[in-house]
């Protein structure tokens, strides 16, 4: 589950939101074109950044489903494995492999406001994952321990680093099947690591 890019950067989806000005998410004023019905696209995003990164809340309910709704025998960590590489079968743009996806990565690398939402969105996803795996743990959700923060810091960095190569690789004009193929065994090797490192939650 490619859930970051290179750079912090989350997926886009694939219907581009149509901006006019020279930074799309930057403080300078930007025409966007209305939602059916004439409502301003900006009404449903808090933020500018938001139109651009606009898979942050499906991202984190993927992650909340995946170990809440996890098998009896299933490990938070196997969950969670599960769902990346079902997101990266099914061609989903979370999974940051597919064809035109190096076009948004490019947009956020020159983009200083959409790297910042990124890292802050690293950071909301850290939080999300060790509030969960506190819980799981039966601890209290709302104050993880180091040892849940630490495990989400390890997971999080782990799926971006998979994911960073493949954006570059795409980025590069490999091709997006080939590059596809070749994820499976990098969030293979990446979810392993992951189980040595964090036995507790494997």
């Amino acid at each position: 589950m490619q859930l970051l890019g290179g750079d912090g950067g989350f997926a886009v989806r694939r219907r581009p939101v149509e901006l006019h000005g020279e930074d799309p998410a930057g403080r300078r004023p930007v025409g966007i074109r209305p939602r059916p019905g004439g409502v301003p696209v900006f009404n449903y995003f808090p933020r500018k950044e938001d139109l651009f990164l606009d898979r942050l809340p499906e991202a984190r309910e993927l992650i909340i489903r995946a170990v809440r709704e996890r098998g009896a025998d299933e490990s938070p960590l196997a969950a969670l494995r599960r769902l990346a590489l079902r997101l990266l079968a099914e061609r989903h743009p979370l999974a940051a492999v597919g064809k035109g996806f190096e076009h948004f990565y490019r947009t956020v690398l020159d983009s200083p406001a959409l790297r910042a939402r990124g890292r802050e969105a690293i950071e909301e996803m850290e939080s999300t994952l060790a509030a969960l795996l506190a819980e799981e743990a039966g601890g209290e959700a709302d104050r993880p321990g180091p040892d849940a923060r630490l495990a989400a810091a390890l997971i999080i960095a782990g799926i971006r680093a998979a994911g960073a190569e493949a954006v570059t690789r795409q980025a590069g004009g490999d091709p997006v099947e080939e590059v596809a193929v070749e994820q499976v065994e990098v969030l293979r090797r990446t979810f392993d690591a992951l189980e040595r490192a964090l036995p507790g939650i494997a």
